[in-house]
């Protein structure tokens, strides 16, 4: 690979979207979609700089958070009708008249295509230098067929001959664009003013990292594929190294279920096993402390048990983490929160490892990077509290 050619990445990613309202910021995972793609640029060894080129102050605080430059998109490349091409062409001028930078290379990426990782696209420049190619796009093996309607109201086949019907494995190869990553001669494709020029050659990825978000539904398939594909590597999600734990109580110790006394006294449930987990971690000097929303005794008395700090009847669950962990000179990058509600949302997009039981709400999930596989009051600290321990003692090998 030729080091000295300028690989600069860009991500267009405006405000509007008319199939998924507000598509770029949304969260899926844990992280939302235009940070993950920021992400994945981020780590990669081929790519010099990554832009975001956006109409939008959200997206554009997000991506700053990410590490990424901002790009200031104007109203009229920003609409519906705007092409991806525009946003790039606008940002390359930028950058070219307030800094005179002109990179080799161009690396356009989608945040559409969250299952994209950084080996695809470290890949797809790969391709594009031993290949000689002009343009690189991803793409996936298809081997559907394909019909278009007629006039008369009947389909005919587009790829395929409808009367001989031939084996997957006798037909000639094609390829689906995913939209995830394009690598480009940046000097072409400002002539070209188009994605597509000169010599084009595909970045084979396999079809279970090809899906692009079009539709709600797709987030919601995009999540799944996203935690399958991280379940084998929970403790992968926690920080290095962990410096504080905080929970939540009702849902996370317990089972979320509440039993009524005729004297109106409340009890719950709570798992044994979680105890011990959290004093092995008390042990090593670990901070933890309990933050609960509900206002029961029921949680003073089980922390009091436990010999855990906790504070219950919170109303504004993230002020009082951010006190809590200024007060103590602990970064929140650092720190796990266990939650499982909607009340949890800030705190899990304040810390650098959220977490939430496996039954935690559907509204929830999408704020977590980690998901644990134990239901709450079931054992989830336990899970946590064990992940934990495995992880800091492995990152002080």
């Amino acid at each position: 690979m030729d080091v000295d050619l300028q690989k600069l990445a860009i991500v267009p990613a405006r405000g509007g979207s008319k199939g998924v309202p507000r598509k770029n910021a949304k969260y899926v995972a844990g992280k939302p979609l235009i940070g993950r793609a920021v992400d994945t640029l981020s780590k990669s060894q081929s790519v010099d700089r990554t832009f975001v080129s956006t109409d939008d102050p959200e997206i554009a605080s997000i991506a700053r958070e990410h590490s990424a430059e901002v790009i200031e998109r104007p109203p009229e490349l920003s609409g519906d009708e705007a092409s991806s091409e525009s946003a790039l062409l606008h940002g390359l001028k930028v950058i070219r008249e307030e800094e005179e930078y002109r990179p080799d290379i161009l690396v356009f990426v989608q945040c559409t295509s969250p299952l994209l990782t950084t080996n695809d696209v470290d890949g797809a420049i790969e391709t594009f230098l031993s290949e000689d190619a002009d343009v690189v796009f991803s793409a996936t093996d298809f081997h559907g067929f394909l019909w278009r309607p007629t006039d008369d109201g009947s389909v005919t086949g587009i790829n395929h001959d409808a009367s001989e019907r031939k084996r997957r494995q006798d037909r000639e190869t094609q390829y689906m664009e995913t939209g995830g990553v394009y690598v480009l001669d940046r000097e072409g494709f400002e002539d070209a003013k188009h994605r597509f020029f000169g010599r084009v050659v595909p970045y084979e990825v396999p079809q279970e990292r090809s899906m692009e978000i079009d539709r709600p539904v797709d987030l919601t398939i995009a999540e799944e594929l996203l935690r399958s594909h991280t379940s084998e590597r929970k403790a992968d999600q926690l920080p290095i190294p962990v410096e504080a734990l905080v929970l939540d109580f009702d849902g996370v110790f317990t089972d979320n279920k509440v039993h009524v006394r005729q004297d109106r006294t409340e009890m719950v449930v709570c798992h044994r096993g979680d105890g011990w987990g959290l004093s092995e971690l008390q042990d090593r000097g670990l901070p933890i402390w309990v933050l609960s929303t509900e206002k029961n005794s029921v949680v003073q008395a089980r922390c009091d048990k436990l010999g855990l700090p906790c504070m219950h009847g919170a109303e504004d669950k993230k002020a009082l983490l951010q006190n809590w962990l200024s007060e103590r000179d602990i970064d929140p990058a650092h720190v796990v929160f266990l939650g499982n509600d909607v009340n949890d949302q800030e705190c899990l997009r304040l810390v650098g490892c959220g977490a939430v039981v496996a039954d935690a709400h559907p509204k929830v999930k999408p704020f977590a990077n980690l998901m644990l596989t134990t239901n709450g009051g079931n054992g989830a600290v336990r899970e946590l509290t064990d992940l934990i321990l495995h992880h800091n003692r492995k990152s002080q090998e």
